[in-house]
């Protein structure tokens, strides 16, 4: 019989919530123990996922040799921190998205659990979906011919809810598109594609606390000459856009890319002679048991990281790459309009 997991959970956030479900809902999977620093809200959380084992301390969950892999539930910004603690104690782990909120951090995380051997994977869980194993079929089909362009938006008004200390929309929103954007050029034009480009920036900063982006506007050219257009704001709305536009046909999602569901997923591809095709993905599973299924199957195949269309390391990284670049230009914008 193939061993159940048991997870560690590191944080009782609303995300952490949702992953504990999940687990929960994976025959493969059980919740062993919990994280949190708040007595109160970890009891609340441990009650409703029947956790009898409740820590206030990250290294008490984390030496407890019942506990066979860790996600990381943390505000961005405690991601490196835990991931490092963990793969010294020879866990593997399951960390939220964005990998972290600096690059310093990125590679410290990477540099820790390749040391350490262990697996570790980014929890961008849509990746995890069927829907987009079939969008890389198609842009390999060449239905879409070659890519010129990709634009993309995801704006929910979380602001009041984000921690400031975890950046602000680029790392809580924008990390949504732009690794979709990254998969689209690898799938394209190979591993290397991502990596020449030019970037613009802009956007607004919220001033309360530690400064960080509210909203923000990308525009990437990358060395082959396509066009990425990304926005993201977490202070308005509830919306979703990306579409990818190659010299014979477009595509577009009609349901959300980043939050696949359980059921029918839909994009549609429209050639410019003006006919329409509706693509319907059926799942058994949403993008967070996809997820957890991805980690079950990775680990009992011994595997150190996930296969693609989920992020490796260096993905990880990669993606990070772009995220503070386009951090640091709003930033730098700001003060040159100052």
């Amino acid at each position: 019989m193939t061993k159940t997991l048991r997870w560690g959970v590191l944080g009782t956030s609303f995300i952490s919530n949702t992953v504990a479900k999940a687990i929960a809902e994976s025959p493969g999977s059980r919740i062993e123990a919990v994280f949190g620093r708040d007595a109160t809200r970890l009891a609340a959380f441990a009650d409703k996922h029947s956790i009898a084992k409740r820590y206030q301390t990250i290294d008490e969950l984390l030496d407890d040799a019942d506990v066979d892999v860790i996600y990381v539930g943390l505000p961005s910004h405690m991601h490196a921190s835990a991931t490092i603690a963990a793969a010294k104690r020879g866990k593997p782990i399951l960390s939220e998205k964005s990998l972290a909120t600096t690059m310093e951090d990125s590679k410290a995380m990477i540099e820790a659990v390749r040391q350490a051997d262990v697996f570790f994977l980014e929890g961008s869980m849509y990746l995890c979906h069927p829907l987009v194993d079939k969008l890389a079929e198609i842009i390999r089909s060449g239905t879409l011919g070659r890519i010129s362009g990709v634009s993309g938006y995801y704006a929910a008004n979380i602001w009041r809810k984000a921690n400031p200390l975890g950046m602000g929309t680029i790392y809580n929103l924008g990390c949504y598109p732009v690794s979709l954007l990254h998969l689209v050029m690898e799938v394209a034009f190979g591993p290397d594609a991502f990596k020449t480009r030019q970037v613009s920036g802009l956007g607004n900063l919220s001033t309360e606390g530690t400064v960080h982006v509210r909203d923000a506007a990308l525009t990437v050219r990358f060395g082959n000459g396509v066009l990425g257009s990304i926005q993201s704001t977490d202070t308005f709305g509830n919306d979703f856009a990306f579409v990818i536009q190659g010299d014979k046909a477009s595509l577009r999602f009609k349901t959300n890319p980043w939050l696949p569901v359980a059921g029918d997923n839909i994009m549609e591809i429209k050639t410019y002679s003006g006919s329409v095709e509706e693509v319907v993905v059926h799942a058994e599973l949403e993008a967070f048991g996809c997820q957890v299924r991805r980690v079950e199957q990775c680990l009992a195949a011994g595997a150190k990281e996930a296969q693609r269309p989920s992020p490796s390391w260096s993905n990880s990284v990669e993606i990070m790459g772009l995220l503070t670049e386009w951090e640091a230009d709003i930033k730098s914008q700001n003060e040159r309009a100052t």
